[in-house]
C-alpha cells in the first residue's frame, strides 16, 4: 500500500517528530508509515486523516491483493 503522507506533512508543515508526537508515536513510526514498511492500525489512520482534514483514502493508496 503507497502513501501521500510525506505530502501531506510537508504540506502542513508538520516534522516527523512533531507529527509523531502530536500522534504519540516514535518518530520511526512515522518514517516507516511514510516509507511503506508499516501499515497503521485503523485508529491511528483515522487519526492521521484527520490531522490533515482529509480522507485514510486520500492518504492511503490500496493496490490490491498480492498474489
Amino acid at each position: 500500500m503507497k502513501n501521500n503522507l510525506v505530502e501531506f506533512r510537508k504540506r502542513q508543515g508538520y516534522s516527523q517528530d512533531r507529527l509523531a508526537a502530536k500522534l504519540g508515536v516514535s518518530r520511526q513510526t512515522v518514517i516507516s508509515i511514510e516509507k511503506g514498511k508499516y501499515y497503521p492500525s485503523l485508529p491511528l489512520a483515522f487519526e492521521l486523516a484527520r490531522t490533515f482534514n482529509t480522507t485514510i483514502e486520500e492518504l492511503f493508496i490500496y493496490e490490491g491483493m498480492k498474489e
